[in-house]
């Protein structure tokens, strides 16, 4: 792929969580296509060396912290692995989640506080720890959110709310830094060909004309596809995009 396609990220260094499969693979693979150094982040540490020696080639195998996003220890030390490793940081994407479908009278404490930590903790932790390098070079941060941060979902009550979170933190985070030339912006995906969607287990009991209103008119989009926005927006071809948050979800919310 020609770099040049969605602006060029040579000489940038960008620091992708969820970078094992899914969406967090495909947006690693598009920045290292559009030829940034990408430094991967996952729980599942095996998967993840395999994957960024896939993409980076040998390089790889040096380019990735294992890390549950959940832990802001975790977090703060994966930022500083990718910094003395590739010597700082230009662009952050969060893109590590978890989408548990549950009955909301059935939720535990300990699940509500994984859906929080997960997909709304681990953000806030890698941006604060991010935040210095950022600011140094003048970089971005890109959060994936969800069309669930967007609109209710049925049987997703902490999923729904850590998303809503996250666009909530992304528009207060862009607000503050505003001055300044680091940009802050979220895109809210649709489903997406990916494991989380492709293996979700129903609980016992759904009602399913409310789960199928979520699905997308025109089907579930391919993880590429929904990379390639992420491309742009921490692309200098959107350095006039701030605090902004994309709905990429196939037409689901039109």
């Amino acid at each position: 792929m020609d770099d040049t396609v969605v602006g060029s990220f040579t000489g940038k260094v960008a620091l992708v969580t969820g970078a094992s499969s899914g969406l967090g693979r495909a947006v690693a693979q598009a920045l290292t296509d559009r030829g940034a150094q990408v430094f991967g982040v996952a729980r599942d540490g095996d998967a993840l060396r395999r994957t960024m020696i896939e993409i980076a080639g040998s390089d790889g195998a040096k380019r990735y912290a294992p890390a549950d996003v959940a832990s802001s220890v975790a977090c703060t030390a994966a930022v500083d692995s990718c910094v003395s490793t590739l010597g700082g940081l230009d662009v952050l994407v969060n893109v590590a989640g978890a989408h548990t479908l549950r009955h909301s009278a059935d939720v535990t404490d300990e699940d509500w506080a994984r859906d929080l930590a997960v997909n709304l903790n681990g953000p806030f932790y890698l941006a604060r720890a991010a935040l210095p390098h950022l600011l140094a070079r003048g970089g971005n941060i890109v959060n994936v959110a969800s069309v669930a941060g967007l609109e209710g979902q049925a049987y997703s009550a902490g999923y729904c709310a850590a998303k809503h979170g996250l666009v909530g933190l992304t528009r207060a985070m862009a607000l503050e830094f505003t001055g300044t030339s680091l940009r802050i912006n979220a895109i809210c995906p649709g489903g997406m060909m990916t494991p989380q969607v492709t293996n979700f287990a129903f609980p016992e009991g759904v009602d399913f004309e409310l789960v199928m209103k979520s699905a997308a008119p025109r089907g579930l989009m391919e993880p590429g596809d929904v990379a390639k926005m992420v491309a742009f927006l921490a692309s200098d071809d959107a350095s006039a995009v701030h605090g902004a948050v994309y709905a990429v979800d196939n037409g689901k919310m039109a």
